[in-house]
């Protein structure tokens, strides 16, 4: 199950929009209202998934290592998922934490966010990113603010597809000049929505600025956490709160 979101809940508030982000998106914790039953709420969730559900679904001879990755893997959110790094953290093969890595994908614990690769563009194509269907794990507020955006969008591109039969994925960009914009929906491989998220509002990213000239005609954000401005730059870029894209995403 999807998390509840901007759009369900009919945020609007900066109260109620500070709750969603810290309680997360579930319903018990977010009802309830209080940070500390969320924080205990996420760690036995965490639990019953890896504890009962995972060894479940299949056998794991090394359940500790399992839990450390799942330890690990809310501090890497944002950036390009490394099987080989943690390999080495844990002390596994490349093998065994790819299929760990797919377990937890399976269980809905993460969720991974492939590439997006164009002839435009010069991208790279090879590495994820990950997100968490609980986006309050990251500790970073910047990595948890992404994993809420990315959960967001997750969501509308799951409806679409469900509803209307339309082939929309959630990508990200990188390329090999180190260019890097968060979130880019695509329909049929051509990108209708491109999404840069920011903790604070500052200014426009410079890749987004390039992704956007290849793509002039896809409507591309740069959505901010905790600032205040919304206008439209010269390429028409859209510079707004969070909560005026993610109220739309339904």
């Amino acid at each position: 199950m999807h998390p509840l979101t901007v759009a369900e809940l009919g945020v609007s508030s900066a109260d109620d929009w500070r709750a969603l982000r810290t309680l997360g998106g579930f319903p018990e914790p977010f009802f309830n209202g209080s940070a500390r039953e969320a924080k205990r709420w996420s760690t036995e969730h965490r639990n019953l998934l890896i504890r009962d559900e995972l060894v479940s679904l299949e056998r794991v001879d090394d359940i500790g290592r399992l839990e450390l990755l799942a330890l690990r893997l809310p501090d890497l959110v944002g950036a390009p998922l490394s099987i080989n790094s943690l390999r080495e953290d844990l002390d596994v093969s490349h093998k065994t934490l790819t299929r760990w890595v797919g377990l937890l994908e399976r269980l809905y614990a993460l969720v991974l966010v492939p590439p997006f690769g164009s002839p435009r563009v010069r991208a790279i194509k090879k590495s994820v990113k990950h997100y968490h269907l609980d986006w309050t794990l990251p500790a970073s507020p910047g990595a948890a603010f992404e994993n809420l955006v990315a959960i967001h969008l997750l969501k509308w591109v799951h409806f679409r597809q469900d509803v209307e039969g339309l082939d929309l994925e959630l990508r990200y960009f990188r390329d090999v000049d180190g260019r890097e914009v968060d979130f880019v929906v695509t329909d049929r491989r051509t990108p209708i929505l491109i999404v840069e998220a920011k903790l604070d509002d500052v200014a426009v990213t410079p890749a987004l600025r390039y992704l956007k000239a290849k793509f002039p005609d896809c409507p591309a954000w740069q959505i901010h956490a905790q600032g205040t401005k919304d206008y439209q730059t010269a390429e028409g870029i859209r510079v707004a709160p969070a909560v005026v894209l993610l109220r739309t995403l339904r």
